[in-house]
């Protein structure tokens, strides 16, 4: 007969698991959670359209779909609504790209209205953007489009062109060290300090996942300066048929003569999709980005601490089978985005230009829509064509991101373990653990 425990000895056991939680838990819980980086507009925005349009939605009341029938962007973006594109002193504004004829994918792409194919039903309702395009990458089909080559401004989406150039030029762990001048730059920022000090593959994910302005003028200094670099990324637009694509800025910041088109943009992800690093890169959901030590020109600064960045493309949480793909805003250009799903052995890239995000209609769910017309269409169904042969899409069969090395850094451990889900899990696994051992201890107590 197995003796009983006395009820002591129980006691003592539960203290002592109780104990052991409270010491894996405490580290998480007595910390305070660090501020986590700002949520840049083109993640957040939600507004009311108050541009003119021609066409209103009765099943989104307030979303109007832009009437681009009469071609008004064929040759030049629509009209700035800032200064942000005003020459400097001395300089004259750049003349608008050519436009190339017959129009790159096909004649029917020439056009700037709703392209859809013969007897496919009615473009989904509530797409507030100016042009948008649905492509299936795999056989290199255009499935159907809006002012396809209208010339818009592609916000941070043409960080695309800088990242492919980046990882075509430079070696992912190559060591840079932050200036004042990466810290100063406009807009989004992931969080360059002067002194810090950051490889290539950081940089990257600053770029892809946080759309950091601070990370996309550290990565052109590295590759001989901003003008060198927007060099190199017409050039690169240029050798991937994409000539409605003007690169002005390295981030994706408006500058005189920056244009691209929702085909433009389709082409260039396609081209990104088929590097296997750019993948890794891009579909990371986390990573850590290193601190950086105190400023000495700031009084009283204190070190400033890394932390773990989440990437802000909702593609990659919300659409299942999405693989990646590149968000965009500012005043002049609006909300952009181009992004890639794999459904059934199909590849699906859909690209949105110039439009705003609603409340219960974001761009995400505009996304969702125009993904859905594209599956809905029958085999072969086409307005038009990709250029060239159809570059594979790369493979993630080794694992994705963390397989390849692109996992956080051992420094981001603690960070790890103070985030919610983190803790959660730790209360789940001890409140079943403490169950497990009462659950023990009363069956031992039955025993004879």
């Amino acid at each position: 007969m197995t003796a009983r425990p006395s009820l002591p000895a129980a006691a003592a056991r539960l203290t002592t698991v109780t104990a052991l939680l409270a010491a894996l838990a405490a580290p998480g819980i007595a910390q305070a959670e660090p501020t986590p980086a700002p949520i840049p507009p083109e993640a957040t925005l939600t507004t009311t359209p108050a541009r003119g349009a021609d066409r209103t939605s009765p099943h989104y009341p307030g979303v109007t779909t832009k009437n681009t029938d009469g071609c008004p962007h064929r040759e030049v973006p629509p009209p700035p609504v800032d200064t942000s594109e005003v020459p400097e002193p001395g300089q004259t504004a750049p003349s608008p790209l050519p436009v190339p004829s017959p129009p790159v994918g096909g004649e029917r792409l020439g056009a700037c209205g709703l392209i859809l194919p013969a007897g496919a039903p009615p473009a989904p309702a509530g797409i507030d953007s100016s042009g948008w395009l649905i492509a299936d990458i795999t056989t290199g089909r255009v499935l159907a489009a809006k002012d396809p080559h209208g010339r818009y401004r592609p916000a941070s989406t043409i960080k695309l062109l800088l990242a492919q150039v980046a990882l075509r030029d430079l070696h992912l762990d190559t060591v840079v060290t932050g200036t004042p001048e990466d810290a100063a730059q406009e807009g989004d920022a992931v969080g360059i300090g002067p002194g810090g000090h950051y490889t290539v593959r950081d940089l990257l994910l600053g770029l892809l996942l946080l759309s950091g302005n601070d990370c996309a003028h550290a990565l052109a200094m590295q590759l001989g300066g901003v003008a060198v670099t927007v060099d190199k990324m017409n050039a690169l637009a240029d050798s991937l048929g994409a000539h409605d694509t003007r690169v002005a800025s390295p981030s994706g910041l408006d500058a005189p003569g920056m244009s691209t088109s929702p085909y433009d943009e389709v082409l260039i992800l396609r081209a990104a999709l088929a590097d296997k690093t750019f993948r890794q890169l891009d579909e990371t959901k986390e990573a850590f980005f290193p601190g950086y030590p105190a400023r000495r020109d700031v009084p009283g600064d204190k070190p400033h601490p890394g932390y773990t960045m989440l990437n802000e493309d909702r593609l990659l949480f919300d659409i299942p089978g999405g693989i990646g793909g590149k968000t965009g805003y500012t005043d002049d250009a609006e909300k952009t985005y181009v992004g890639a799903v794999q459904r059934s052995g199909q590849t699906y890239v859909i690209s949105q230009m110039f439009g705003l995000a609603y409340q219960g209609n974001s761009y995400w769910d505009q996304y969702r829509r125009l993904l859905a017309y594209g599956e809905s269409l029958p085999p072969g169904a086409s307005v038009g064509e990709l250029p060239g042969d159809q570059p594979a899409v790369a493979s993630d069969a080794d694992g994705g991101a963390q397989a390849a090395g692109f996992a956080a850094p051992a420094r981001a451990t603690a960070h790890a373990a103070r985030h919610p889900l983190t803790k959660l899990l730790l209360a789940v696994g001890g409140l079943l653990l403490v169950a497990a051992v009462v659950g023990a201890t009363l069956r031992t107590s039955r025993r004879r």
